[in-house]
């Protein structure tokens, strides 16, 4: 049995480390929650299956996670195939009949959900460890892990073509990068992260996104296409380039058979001037409001958040939330390029204005 997110405990004499979860005799008992939300649940209130929202294969190392928590507690977690702003328009719709035990995904569309009424108080254990900007102090929203926006390319098929390992977002914008070129709408919060990154690099800003619409209108004329499905066509070959985040290209790199790992290239991106192109977007979760299996939810956030759950985070290349506490793996792209590139935003200005600045970049853009 692997590792539990809280404390088992029983009705009977026998003690934590001699629990083995199969419930003889006296129903089991887990303790969840940080201080004033700690209590103990029953495996008895556990459905067979739990609904969480962009809790997905091929993102994140979720089936790890997820199947992890079902060896260890015996509950399947459902396979939510997503985006966070899919999500967001799904809890709308649903409003007065929620599906679904909580929320996982772009940190910021949390907060809007928060803000909408969608979600509840809860602290999960290890709620502490986790810095206080990327934690709301009412425990509605807890970010898990946090994920930087990137390049990926075909190494090879640069090299045929003749073309450097790119360094800035200009550099994507020769022919030869543009006629293969896949990434995300603004409606993800992936394709935001993206989207903010170029507009940063560019001489941007949350209140001036003319340069993130030019150079979309741009790259789009050269061939390059908005789309969520594009793995495969990388792996093939189809296409040469993608935009998403540090993780993605790592764990293609190194957890995947499909294409030689000499011939994936990651790299961050700055601008022309200096200024930083590469979006630091964390991700986290909450517990809905009026959502079916609470006690569940509540066993399923406290694992993620535990040391165990963090490092299935790590073992796809994600850093987590946690990573201070944890080993990172000699793979991870050089910290001077993070120096380099990387930057944040105000989350809080972001969430403001969030769903205008998605609408202006795609009308802009006409995505």
């Amino acid at each position: 049995m692997a590792g539990l997110a809280g404390c088992l405990t029983t009705s009977s004499s026998e003690s934590d480390a001699d629990a083995t979860g199969s419930g003889g005799g006296d129903a089991e008992t887990y303790e969840v929650g940080y201080q004033d939300f700690q209590t103990n649940i029953e495996a008895t209130a556990f459905p067979d299956t739990l609904y969480f929202y962009c809790v997905q294969s091929g993102w994140m190392n979720w089936p790890s996670l997820m199947q992890s928590f079902e060896d260890s507690y015996g509950v399947a977690v459902h396979d939510d195939d997503r985006s966070s702003g899919e999500a967001l328009q799904h809890m709308r719709s649903h409003s007065n009949n929620m599906t679904h035990s909580g929320y996982n995904g772009g940190y910021t569309y949390g907060i809007v959900a928060r803000n909408e009424g969608f979600t509840q108080a809860y602290k999960p254990q290890g709620w502490d460890k986790v810095p206080d900007t990327l934690k709301t102090d009412d425990g509605h929203v807890t970010a898990t892990r946090r994920v930087t926006t990137a390049v990926t390319y075909r190494k090879d098929i640069y090299e045929e073509r003749g073309l450097d390992e790119p360094t800035t977002w200009e550099d994507l914008l020769q022919p030869e990068i543009m006629q293969d070129l896949a990434l995300q709408t603004p409606q993800a919060a992936v394709g935001l992260a993206a989207a903010l990154s170029v507009n940063n690099a560019r001489g941007g800003s949350m209140d001036d996104l003319q340069p993130v619409i030019d150079y979309y209108e741009r790259i789009q004329e050269g061939g390059a296409e908005f789309t969520d499905n594009f793995l495969a066509q990388f792996s093939r070959g189809e296409y040469a380039t993608f935009v998403r985040y540090d993780y993605s290209g790592l764990d293609l790199k190194y957890n995947n058979d499909e294409v030689a790992e000499e011939n994936v290239g990651v790299a961050l991106l700055g601008g022309e001037n200096g200024n930083k192109g590469a979006l630091n977007m964390p991700y986290g979760y909450a517990l809905l409001e009026g959502a079916p299996n609470p006690a569940a939810g509540k066993l399923f956030m406290d694992y993620v958040l535990s040391l165990e759950g963090q490092q299935q985070f790590l073992d796809a290349y994600v850093r987590p939330i946690r990573s201070s506490e944890l080993e990172l793996p000699d793979e991870f792209i050089d910290p001077t390029e993070y120096d380099r590139t990387e930057f944040q935003v105000d989350y809080g200005q972001l969430v403001d204005r969030q769903e205008d600045i998605i609408r202006e970049i795609t009308r802009g853009a006409n995505i």
